[in-house]
Parts: structure tokens; sequence; C-alpha cells
């Protein structure tokens, strides 16, 4: 028995009270003898029983706190084998030292102790040396594992029921869509009632029926879009189709001038019905930015593409370019000045629209500087015309510069890109609340969402001829001198290849009116000379080209060479030109450390799905990425990416 709990009742105070009542009996004997003889009795009675009550207390708290010990000890024995979970002690070696009997129920074998942890659960080779949970599968059911480290204990608690329920949950929704149909004026232009109805009947049954394969409930909205709600399992299933109702209205079409082809927006996950429809026809709006006939779906924090095969078809009108060109003036001349920014290593594109934008806030009597910091190879003998020059040459300042000049009225305007990250100052956009952006790449996830004015249109050439289109309209009269035009039509001639590559007639408009005004041709030649050297470094690079699937050529730079960007797409562009090739990537280490990544193709691939897939963008016929590593192991991962969307749904159209 504890000590602390005798002298509780038994301690120094009893041996006090009995000194205090023999002093007493002492006392009282004094002066009567018989008084206190009959009181030493009475304390010698007292003594005694207080001793027998102190030996019966011990008796009775130690049989009462066997009894409980006892009990308490059978309750945690019956409680260790009934318990509904499963509780594995092991040692060092992560082998099973012992376990309660649900672990042998559970495994269906008496026992298991001597076992390796990883051999009875392969999924806690994954958790090793960290605590948390992790879920495991085993004899058709789901178990929880609670993995302690410090303790060497692991509990298994089955959640087979709970997981059900959370992914019936999960599965039941809702999921909503729209899905509209690209180029359905320019298709049935010329046709008469009665075939455009025909035509019409055909898409709206295969999109019905479609709908009624994967049990979505289908609304028709206006003649051209329709509203599709299911569940997010159906949504599942519609990616791992990947949306093939894609293929089939573009090949029941085939046999038109310009086939029919979807465009479809899908969101689920979201907290909010309203917070859903938006994300459907923000994915609607990405899937158009692309160039349509491809799905986008949003499922939470992912944004996935899927389809994408054709060439977009040019659907362009002047009523929307003489808008935008309108809004720009008044945004303009409602600024105190204009700060203007291409991508990071620029392009002739970037920098001839930079040109262009520059002329339309000279006109609105506005400062205008342009964003640039450093000269690589692509722009060097561009920015050598354009330097000799001097309203041209104090026209350009580094970002340090531009961001002195920048106050809350500047209108920034961002061209031949709309990723914020993809600029050469993020920063910059950050100090003003008027941002515009023009660009004429697809649409991808990452988008500058704050701007005031958007012109992007992924059928044009190049952002050159969509700036040419709007200095058209920006003034009626509008002159420009020799460098400006030559500008506006080298960024339209580098980027469509000398007018080889997506090219439409609104192309060679931009182009004649640039003639009209000056841009000189052979000057544009000059620009696009090669030099004797850099030739052959582009022929070194060729020479380690392989082909891949027949028709793909894959070129990778000698691991340490640096190389600049310039050279890795002019390498591709030329691996085009070889027989039976139909897409080329060229992968190279670039100066700046980073593994460039080029690829093209003359249509057959949408070579932007695959840079996509490598953290990069761009069109269906011309895109690139950056990535960090090495040139082997980038060149591994994009064979990797080429291996799986050929068996997801094939390399070429």
């Amino acid at each position: 028995m504890p000590k602390f709990l005798v002298t509780r009742w038994h301690g120094m105070h009893q041996v006090w009270a009995f000194a205090l009542m023999v002093l007493m009996t002492v006392a009282l004997a004094w002066y009567q003898w018989i008084l206190g003889l009959i009181a030493l009795l009475l304390t010698i009675a007292a003594g005694v029983y207080t001793v027998l009550a102190e030996r019966a207390f011990r008796k009775d708290l130690k049989t009462y706190l066997g009894t409980l010990s006892y009990r308490v000890k059978k309750a945690s024995n019956d409680v260790i084998t009934e318990l509904p979970i499963g509780i594995i002690l092991y040692n060092e070696e992560k082998t099973v030292e012992w376990h309660n009997p649900y672990i042998s129920q559970m495994m269906f074998q008496d026992s298991v102790v001597g076992l390796p942890l990883g051999e009875l659960f392969p999924t806690l080779q994954q958790a090793k040396d960290r605590e948390g949970t992790v879920e495991a599968t085993f004899g058709g059911r789901i178990y929880q594992l609670l993995f302690k480290q410090k303790e060497r204990i692991l509990y298994v608690t089955d959640i087979t029921d709970n997981w059900q329920l959370n992914k019936k949950y999960d599965d039941e929704k809702l999921a909503l869509g729209v899905v509209m149909i690209d180029s359905l004026e320019e298709v049935t232009q010329g046709m008469d009632d009665h075939q455009r109805s025909s035509l019409q009947a055909k898409v709206t049954t295969e999109i019905t029926e479609w709908a009624q394969r994967f049990h979505i409930y289908l609304k028709r909205l206006t003649s051209d879009r329709f509203l599709l709600i299911t569940d997010q399992k159906t949504l599942r299933q519609l990616e791992q189709s990947r949306f093939v109702v894609l293929d089939e209205v573009r090949e029941m079409t085939g046999d038109q001038k310009i086939p029919i082809t979807l465009s479809i927006g899908f969101a689920a996950g979201a907290e909010s019905i309203v917070e859903l429809g938006q994300w459907a026809q923000s994915s609607l709006d990405i899937a158009l930015g692309r160039g349509g006939d491809q799905a986008s779906v949003k499922f939470g924090g992912r944004q996935s593409f899927y389809g994408g095969k054709s060439n977009a078809v040019e659907k362009r009108t002047r009523v929307r370019a003489r808008v935008v060109a309108h809004a720009l003036r008044d945004l303009i001349r409602e600024s105190s000045n204009v700060i203007i920014m291409g991508h990071k290593m620029p392009d002739m594109d970037a920098v001839g629209a930079a040109i262009g934008v520059l002329k339309a806030a000279q006109i609105g009597g506005k400062e205008a500087y342009i964003v640039l910091e450093g000269i690589n190879p692509a722009i060097q003998k561009m920015m050598e015309l354009l330097r000799e020059d001097d309203k041209f040459a104090k026209r350009f300042v580094t970002p340090e510069q531009a961001q002195g000049l920048m106050d809350s009225g500047t209108l920034a305007v961002v061209v031949d890109t709309h990723k914020a990250s993809m600029v050469k100052e993020p920063k910059l956009l950050g100090l003003t609340n008027k941002i515009v952006v023009i660009d004429h790449h697809r649409r991808g996830e990452e988008f500058i969402s704050n701007a005031i004015l958007v012109y992007m249109e992924p059928y044009a050439s190049s952002t050159c001829e969509l700036v040419t289109e709007l200095l058209q309209y920006i003034h009626d009269r509008i002159t420009l001198d020799v460098r400006e035009s030559t500008a506006l039509l080298a960024g339209i001639t580098v980027d469509t290849k000398s007018f080889s590559l997506r090219t439409g007639a609104r192309t060679f408009e931009a182009a004649s009116f640039l003639r009209r005004n000056g841009a000189d041709s052979m000057m544009i030649q000059r620009m696009l000379k090669e030099d004797l050297e850099e030739y052959v470094k582009k022929a070194e690079i060729i020479k380690h080209a392989g082909v891949y699937y027949e028709h793909i050529a894959i070129a990778v730079a000698e691991p340490g060479r640096k190389v600049s960007q310039l050279l890795i797409a002019q390498s591709a562009d030329t691996l085009l030109n070889m027989t039976d090739i139909l897409a080329s990537f060229v992968i190279g280490e670039r100066q700046d450390g980073l593994i460039g990544i080029s690829a093209r193709s003359l249509g057959a691939m949408n070579v932007q799905v695959v840079m996509e897939r490598m953290g990069g963008g761009g069109h269906l016929t011309n895109a690139a990425s950056q990535l960090e590593g090495t040139v082997v192991e980038v060149a591994d991962k994009l064979k990797q990416v080429l291996e799986e969307i050929e068996a997801e749904e094939g390399l070429f159209e």
C-alpha cells in the first residue's frame, strides 16, 4: 500500500493525539489518582483500537486494489482482443513483434509475428521514417494505417464503408459543361435554308446521341450552343474517352469545304453553383482561345485539355478589329503614358508589334516606351536597323527605367504573350490597373486576368498582323515610315516562315498595307540572313537527329554545349523540310543554363499539346518549352510524353 495513504489516516497527528491524552491523564492523576487510572485505561483502549483499525484498513484497501487491478487488467485484455482496430508492435527492423487478434482475422492467418511490415503492407514503404496515415487495400477492403514511428506502433482501421460513402458523394457532385459549334456561320455560308437545317440537324443529332450515351442532360441554348449537366463520375468517363464527340463531329462533316468542329468547356469541384457556372464558361473561353476543336476541363485546381488536332479556321471579323482599335485609342488618350512589353527573349514578332503599338501611342499624343533588356541574336539585326534612328533608340528602356516612368495613370500593353510569367518584368504589371493584352497564341491556363482590354486571336499569323489591322482603324489616314512598316512586316514574315505557314487572307491584306507604306522586303531578307558559323552549328545539331514513329525527327545537341534559342528554333524549322518528316523537336542547352525545346509541325500533329505537357506552350504547328536538367533527361522525358500521347489518342490526326 502506498505510504501516503496510510499516513493520511494514521500519521503523526495520531501520535500527537495520544501524547496529549497521556499528558492529560498524568495531570488528572495528580489531582485524583482514581480518575487518572480510569483515563489511562481508556487511553490504552483507544490506542489498541486505533492499531487494529489501521491493520483492518490496510487489509481492506489491499483487497479492493487487488480486485480493481484484476478487473482493469481483464478489461484491457478483453478490449485489445475484441477491439475492431488492429494493433501491431514492431521492432527497429520493421518486423512484427506482437499484434492483437484483429490482425489475424484481417490477414486470415493465426499469426504474422516475425513478418516484415513491408511484406504485409507494401504501401508502408512509402511512409518510411515519417508519421501519418496511409491507405492500403487488402482482401477487397480498404484500411487506414496510422503509422507511429517513435512508439513503433501501427494502428489498422477498416475505412471501407466511409471510403465508399465519400466516393459516392464525390461521384455525385455536379458538373457543368457548355458545347459550342465552331465556325457554324462560315460553314453554312452560301447554303440554302434546307442544306443549312440539314447540316445543323446532323450535328445536333451527333451531340445528342453522345450525351445520351454518357447519360448527360443536354439543353440547347442557342443554334450553336448547348448546356450539359452531369456528375463528376461521368466527367471522369468523358476524360477517359478523351471527348470522342470531337472526332465524331469533325469526321462526320469532313466532306464539307470547312469541317464543323466543337469547343467544349467543362467544370467540376467548385464551392458553389455560381462559381461552377463561371468555371464552365471560362473553360469554354479557353478552348475557343486555343483555336477551338477541343475540350477544356477545369476539375478543382486542375485544368486539362483534350483534342485540338485541327488547324483553327480563320473567322475574325473586321468589326472586332475596329471595336478593339477604338477602345485602345480611348485608353491611350486617357493614360498619362504607355509602357509596352513583349515576352522574354523577344523575337521579331514581339519587337515589331511593340513598334506598332508605339506608333499608336504617338498618334494619341502620348509618350510611349518599349521595355527591352539585352539583345538576343533573333532581333540583333532588327535592333541595329531601328537604332539608326534616334526617335526609336530613345524609346527602348530597361525594366528599372520603366519602373521609374510608371504611375497609376500608365497604360501597360503586353504583346505576343498572355502570361504574366513570360513578360520581361512581371512586377511592372502590378504598378498599374490599366493593362492591355494583344496576342495571337492559343490561350493557356495562365492568363493576365486583370487586363481591361484583351485582343487574342489564335487565327492570326502573328501579333504584328493584329497590330497592323488595329493601326488602320486607330486613325483614318495613318502613315508609317519605312522602319515601322518594315519591322511589322518582318514580324509577320518570321512567324509565317515567309508566308508558308498559318497564313490567311487577312495576313496578305496586312502585308499589302505595310508594303504600301514603304516596308522594305530586301531589308527583311538581310535581317533573316544566316551567319556561316551559325549555319555550321545548326548542321552539327541536325546531324544528331533521329526519326521516331516514322514521321517525327528529334535532334539533341551535344551535352554541355551551349546554343542560342534562335539556333534551336532554326534547327527545328530546317528538320521540317526533310522528306516524310511531319514534326520536329530540337533540344539544346541555352546560354542561361536552361534546356530549350523547339517544336514544329506541318499541321498533322499538335505540338502545342506536347509542349504543354513539358511545361511550355505555343501553337498547333509552332511551340516551345524551357526546362531545368540535362539535355539527355529532357530528351527522355519528351520521348515518354510522345509515348503517352500515342497510347492515349495517337500522335497524328
